[in-house]
């Protein structure tokens, strides 16, 4: 006898614990990205801190341009500029308090230096240098990573972490939309909600997954929506109206911070230039797509509405264009000279407890450069 036809025991619904644990309507996200530029909003937002968003975005632009130059000239294996989408990782930088921690991907430098890293360790990975080039604890970025959304469970796990040791930390960690197509994404906002952490998670929509489209990523109403799945709020946010970016990703942090749980922030925003250095964008995009959002420009659109409030002027905008320059001067300089390297320094960070293979293979490479040493020495040629 199967269950359909046992008397009084099949039901047309199921029982209550079919029931929803959450509400899902709070957690929905905007019909349309936030925006504060343009709208009445933009008068209650704060002047010091839309003239700094100001600075930050004139550097990250130039910062963008020279690493650029910098792998034409042999100097940076590959770069991935973020021209375009700097007001994301400015507002991203500035939005977290010194005990907060960062976990960038690969293209967000420009969010590393906002927060105060040396422009040149920031790009240690893209040059080949040692341990991604800087200590992540210095000032508490996690070291950029070129796997897609790997870094997402491990914000969720430092967050986790915190709040079990009563620390008041923050994770905020960012992503594209090519990484909302990974599992690691998957396993990060569940664990997060689950486990009610204190971590938002930003997706820059960026339009494209280098030459995959978002349409044919996912069907989803916006990739805010995927928040609801997983039980956390979902926010939708123009990626380039910084002070918008920021807002939404400030009250996200509070809610964080509070016991809130985690916040799912999707930014929509483009990547004006190629994936990378190597990549050919015109196989897979035209020169009038990309010039529609130029006219999108988040420096363009945050200088318009300080100059239309009186708020910068010919003199404010000229010197955030010469601290810029200066910038990058000092940048190509440091980059032009040659790191010194240690090839033992190759084993001397992978395990707490060296291995004995990691240890052989160690002793095998200082006898082989004790023998190149004498070999050079012995011929009286130059090192």
């Amino acid at each position: 006898m199967t269950v359909m036809e046992q008397r009084g025991a099949y039901r047309p619904t199921p029982p209550p614990a079919w029931q929803p644990r959450t509400d899902p309507a709070p957690l929905l996200p905007d019909e349309a990205p936030y925006r504060v530029l343009g709208t009445d909003a933009a008068a209650e937002a704060d002047p010091g801190l839309l003239r700094r968003l100001y600075g930050e975005l004139v550097r990250g632009r130039r910062y963008n341009t020279q690493a650029t130059a910098l792998t034409k000239q042999g100097r940076l294996a590959v770069y991935p500029s973020s021209t375009g989408q700097e007001a994301c990782q400015v507002a991203a930088a500035l939005v977290l308090e010194e005990r907060d921690w960062l976990f960038p991907s690969y293209r967000d430098t420009l969010a590393a230096v906002a927060r105060g890293l040396d422009p040149v360790q920031a790009l240690g990975l893209l040059r080949g240098d040692w341990h991604s080039g800087y200590d992540p604890r210095e000032r508490r970025i996690a070291p950029l990573c070129t796997p897609l959304a790997t870094q997402l469970p491990h914000a969720v796990g430092l967050a986790h972490a915190a709040r079990l040791q009563g620390d008041d930390v923050v994770a905020l960690a960012l992503v594209g939309d090519g990484g909302t197509s990974e599992g690691d994404f998957h396993e990060a906002l569940n664990f997060a909600a689950v486990w009610q952490a204190p971590v938002v998670f930003l997706v820059q929509n960026n339009g494209f997954a280098i030459s995959v489209p978002l349409a044919k990523q996912t069907a989803a109403p916006s990739l805010a929506h995927k928040a609801v799945g997983y039980g956390m709020p979902g926010r939708l946010v123009d990626g380039n109206d910084a002070a918008a970016v920021h807002q939404v990703l400030g009250e996200a942090v509070a809610h964080a911070r509070a016991g809130g749980g985690p916040t799912l922030v999707e930014a929509v925003t483009y990547r004006i230039d190629a994936h990378t250095n190597a990549d050919d964008d015109k196989r897979y995009r035209g020169d009038a797509e990309i010039e529609a959002w130029r006219a999108h420009d988040p420096i363009t659109l945050l200088e318009h509405a300080l100059t239309e409030r009186g708020l910068l002027d010919d003199a404010g905008i000229r010197a955030a264009r010469e601290d810029a320059e200066a910038m990058a001067a000092d940048l190509r300089e440091r980059m032009n000279q040659d790191p010194v390297l240690d090839p033992m320094d190759l084993f001397g960070h992978v395990y707490d407890r060296p291995t004995t293979q990691l240890l052989e293979q160690e002793a095998q490479l200082r006898a082989e450069l004790a023998a190149e040493e004498r070999h050079h020495e012995s011929e009286g040629a130059p090192r």
